[in-house]
């Protein structure tokens, strides 16, 4: 498998409900780096899985309404515990979207899967993968 990764960053402040949660039961804010791999099979006849700065610019606009926000007050997030893991499959839903509408610079049916890591910290991360068709 071929791979593409890109990076960025958001910081954000979310609550938790549930007792499994401790202390960020409480408004807490994190910052979170964000990496999109995007995997193929085969390159493309330009010799590419996609094109790196519009995979960028995907991520960048798929975090933005993301940044410096109060996850709890976001609708689409209205009753969710918006763990990291939960936000790995929200943001790869944006990015399956964006690859299937060409907007990666490659047909989307010509890739194989995307994976989304979000890190908490330098101890803790989470990722969600799956194949975009």
């Amino acid at each position: 498998m071929f791979t593409v990764e890109v990076r960025d960053h958001i910081m954000i402040a979310h609550s938790f409900r549930g007792d499994v949660f401790g202390p960020a039961q409480a408004l807490h804010g994190a910052t979170f780096v964000v990496d999109a791999a995007f995997i193929s099979k085969e390159l493309d006849a330009n010799g590419i899985v996609v094109d790196i700065g519009r995979a960028l610019d995907v991520l960048k606009a798929t975090l933005k309404p993301l940044n410096y926000t109060n996850l709890d007050e976001r609708p689409e997030f209205k009753g969710v515990n918006t763990t990291t893991e939960f936000l790995t499959k929200y943001i790869f839903d944006q990015l399956a979207a964006a690859a299937r509408s060409g907007g990666l610079g490659r047909d989307g049916k010509q890739l194989h899967a995307i994976r989304v890591t979000i890190s908490e910290s330098h101890v803790a991360r989470a990722w969600y993968e799956a194949a975009i068709h």
